[in-house]
């Protein structure tokens, strides 16, 4: 009797915040583009600010996002163990919090540091069956640097900087820190013409917003010969979807390879942790010497791995901060007219979702298109991703982005986190974004801080 009575007053709690949503007008709603999350925008900007669950979560839906939540945080150990067993025999981490630190975003290893929230992918030339990557010989997709005790790691990653200094054309000069890769110490040889590409864990909240956004939306802002002329040309990528088993629209990793976040991360489960499920049941160490024959697959449950995906997807997204203040209004007038939207689309509307309403028909200003596009030569990893190439990325969501350092401590963005602050991140854009890296360049000292003050807001 006392649930239905907690029940009833809560639904009356919310009714009056769910009127005031309901007669808000669109064009204000999409004025104040503060809302990032839509309905699901949260207001917490302190350290957890990426781990706050969604509103309006019925009493089973909130129970289920606290087991992915604890399901996130739980460190595997090898087998056999009567709890979260299967870790291995290769891996990159023990958790996924271990890479995804406080929901947020990875850097690369400092100095005297282990490497674990970036991770290195391989390929060989060529496709597997479904047009992804080809596996390399001995190692896989993906490379494993740690391993179970008495087993062989796959080796070590060694990183390398080197600094060029560059000047604005009103003399103040800036930094760009260029990385260089090696695997070390590898348990067997390198097969030739072996391709890595470098990945930082990327932020987790706000993913099932992007999820939710209509296939045709996207599509919509496909360009693949450029005919408006602007110089960007996005494309979707169209990748393996293991559940539907065919090919469907990519939307997640940094080159839009997962179809769906379920896949996503039971994937990342799988070559991350080396831990099996239903859409992973075989070893990422498979055909190796590392393999461990043991008949313990699948590891992880199917509950566990929605439980998991339903987690992030619930996750909400900070409201933008400092709103009217002008130095930030000035950055996102620059922002327009440097026409970063044409990748960084601001704002969606995900589709109509009558069993989960809280995802349903939001207004939300992920700034991205989730296409991929040409970012030039300094950032290519030259390792191509089904149809994505050796110089294409996905445009990555800049909401939250101003919220990094208060998470996760540090200021390191792109791929692979090469960029020590935002402003280095806009330089080493190429490609399609030239146009909009020489419009920042030019601009005024003050000009240029207030368009990194807007990213800032977000």
């Amino acid at each position: 009797m006392m649930k239905y009575i907690y029940f009833a007053a809560l639904v009356a709690l919310l009714l009056p915040l769910t009127a005031c949503r309901k007669h808000q007008s669109t064009e204000e709603f999409e004025k104040q583009d503060w809302y990032q999350g839509g309905g699901q925008t949260t207001y917490n900007f302190g350290s957890n600010a990426f781990g706050q669950v969604f509103q309006g979560l019925t009493p089973d839906q909130l129970f289920l996002h606290d087991v992915g939540d604890k399901a996130f945080e739980a460190i595997f150990v090898t087998a056999p163990a009567p709890k979260n067993s299967g870790l291995g025999p290769v891996f990159n981490a023990v958790a996924c919090a271990a890479c995804h630190i406080s929901d947020g975003r990875g850097k690369p290893p400092g100095d005297g540091e282990q490497l674990v929230s970036l991770l290195i992918r391989m390929s060989i030339a060529g496709e597997d069956p479904h047009g992804g990557p080809a596996e390399a010989p001995g190692f896989g997709g993906q490379f494993q640097q740690r391993a179970v005790a008495g087993t062989n790691s796959e080796g070590n990653v060694s990183i390398s900087y080197t600094y060029e200094t560059q000047t604005f054309p009103d003399g103040t000069s800036y930094e760009l820190r260029v990385p260089s890769y090696e695997l070390t110490g590898t348990y067997t040889s390198l097969p030739g013409g072996m391709m890595i590409s470098p990945r930082v864990a990327p932020p987790v909240f706000g993913l099932g917003l992007l999820e939710a956004i209509p296939d045709w939306a996207i599509q919509t802002n496909e360009d693949l010969t450029d005919a408006d002329g602007d110089g960007v040309s996005g494309k979707v990528n169209y990748v393996w979807n293991i559940q539907k088993q065919q090919k469907t629209i990519g939307k997640f990793g940094w080159k839009a390879g997962a179809p769906s976040l379920l896949q996503q991360i039971a994937a990342a489960y799988n070559q991350d942790m080396g831990i099996t499920n239903f859409l992973f049941p075989k070893e990422s160490s498979f055909g190796q010497p590392q393999f461990d024959f043991l008949q313990d697959d699948v590891e992880l449950s199917d509950s566990l791995l929605y439980a998991t995906t339903f987690y992030m997807q619930t996750l909400g997204v900070p409201a933008r901060r400092n709103v009217k203040d002008a130095e930030v209004i000035r950055g996102k007038e620059l922002f327009y007219e440097a026409k970063c939207t044409a990748c960084h689309t601001p704002k969606f509307r995900t589709g109509v979702n009558v069993a989960f309403k809280s995802l349903s028909n939001q207004l939300i200003f992920p700034y991205t298109d989730l296409l991929l596009h040409d970012m030039g030569e300094g950032l290519a990893d030259n390792r191509p991703d089904n149809m994505a190439s050796g110089k294409e990325w996905k445009t990555p969501p800049l909401w939250g982005i101003g919220l990094t350092e208060v998470v996760n401590g540090h200021s390191n963005y792109l791929h692979d986190g090469r960029a020590r602050n935002l402003t280095e991140a806009i330089m080493w854009h190429g490609g399609e974004a030239t146009q909009s890296v020489n419009f920042f360049k030019n601009l005024s000292q003050c000009d240029r801080n207030a368009l990194v003050k807007f990213l800032k807001s977000l």
